[in-house]
C-alpha cells in the first residue's frame, strides 16, 4: 500500500511538472511578435578613427552623438533621432567584413526576446543595458551576421541638422551565400517583407531586398559574392544607403565642401538615383533617392517607397 501512495505521489509532481512546461510552452508559442520599427544603427570597423572621423562627421556632415555602448564603439554619428552611424577601432590586422553589427528598433525587447526563444532561435542573449540606459540582445543570423535588438518608442517625427547630407537611413546590405536559409530567420522568423529584387542581368537576381514589418527601411542581400571576396569587394556588398531628396544636390554639396572622391552619380538597376562614396576602409556609403524615376528591372517594388 506505501508503494502505491508514493507512486500515485510521483505521477502527480510528473503529471504537475509536464501541465507547467506544456503550459509554458502553450504560452510563448501565443506570444506574437512586437514591431520591428526600422534600422536603428549599424557599426562600422575602422582601422584609422581619424580619418573615419573627417569622413563621417565632416564630409557627410552627421552630428557627433553621445557614445552609448562605451565598452568598444569609440565614435557615434547622428543620422536622426533613431538612427545612428557608429564606428569601433579596428585591430590591427583585421580580416572579413567590416560591418560589425546591425541593430533594429522594435517597441517591446522582452517580448521580442521572448517571441524568439519560443521560435526556437537559437544563441538569443540576455538583456542587458548600455551606459545610457538603452536595453538591447544581441544573437546572430544562420550566417553569423550580428543582429542588436533595441527598444525605442518612435513616437515623434525625425529631424536632422541642417548641416548633414542625409537624415534617413534607409537600408543596408550584407554579404549572403544560402539565401533560403536567410530567408527562415528574416521572413519566415522576423517577418520581413519582400520589397524588390534584381541583378546585373534581367534574369538574375544578385540583390534581395526585404523590408522590416512596421516600417519602410530595408536590409540587402548580395548574392553571388565569393566566399573568398578580398576587403575592397566586401566593403562595396556589406554597405548601408542615406535616403536623399536630390542625388544631383548631394554631389552640388560634396563637390562645394571639396570631396571628390565618389562615383558620377546613376540610374541604379532598381530605377534610383544613386551615388557611390567609400569611407577611408572601402566600405561603401550610398546615397540613394528616395523615389524610382524610371521602372526597375526584373522585378516590380511590392512595398512602400521611404518618406524624405
Amino acid at each position: 500500500m506505501r508503494k502505491s501512495r508514493n507512486w500515485s505521489a510521483s505521477l502527480a509532481v510528473i503529471v504537475v511538472a509536464v501541465s507547467l512546461l506544456v503550459g509554458a510552452c502553450w504560452a510563448a508559442e501565443t506570444v506574437g511578435r512586437p514591431k520591428i520599427l526600422g534600422i536603428a544603427y549599424v557599426n562600422f570597423l575602422v582601422s584609422d578613427l581619424d580619418k573615419a572621423r573627417t569622413f563621417y562627421g565632416e564630409e557627410l556632415g552627421l552630428p557627433t552623438g553621445v557614445v552609448r555602448n562605451g565598452n568598444f564603439v569609440q565614435a557615434s554619428y547622428v543620422v536622426n533621432q533613431y538612427q545612428r552611424i557608429e564606428l569601433t577601432k579596428a585591430s590591427p590586422g583585421t580580416h572579413g567584413s567590416y560591418l560589425l553589427e546591425i541593430g533594429l528598433a522594435t517597441d517591446d525587447l522582452m517580448k521580442m526576446r521572448t517571441y524568439l526563444t519560443a521560435k526556437g532561435v537559437g544563441g538569443v542573449d540576455d538583456i542587458y543595458p548600455w551606459p545610457d540606459g538603452t536595453k538591447y540582445f544581441v544573437l546572430a543570423d544562420p550566417e553569423g551576421n550580428k543582429i542588436v535588438f533595441i527598444e525605442q518608442k518612435r513616437d515623434s517625427p525625425e529631424s536632422g541638422a541642417v548641416r548633414e547630407i542625409s537624415h534617413n537611413l534607409i537600408h543596408a546590405g550584407f554579404i549572403v551565400q544560402n539565401e533560403k536559409t536567410e530567408n527562415q530567420f528574416y521572413q519566415d522568423v522576423l517577418g520581413f517583407r519582400p520589397y524588390w529584387h534584381g541583378g546585373m542581368k534581367d534574369d538574375e537576381t544578385n540583390w534581395m531586398s526585404l523590408q522590416v514589418p512596421d516600417g519602410t527601411d530595408w536590409i540587402e542581400y548580395m548574392l553571388k559574392i565569393p566566399a573568398d571576396a578580398d576587403k575592397r569587394l566586401r566593403g562595396v556588398m556589406n554597405h548601408i544607403s542615406l535616403g536623399v531628396p536630390s542625388v544631383a544636390e548631394a554631389a552640388k554639396e560634396l563637390k562645394a565642401k571639396g570631396y571628390t572622391g565618389f562615383e558620377e552619380p546613376k540610374i541604379g538597376r532598381d530605377g534610383k538615383w544613386q551615388l557611390n562614396l567609400y569611407d577611408p576602409d572601402m566600405t561603401r556609403v550610398e546615397l540613394m533617392e528616395f523615389m524610382p524615376v524610371e521602372k526597375p528591372c526584373c522585378s516590380e517594388f511590392t512595398g512602400t517607397h521611404p518618406k524624405p
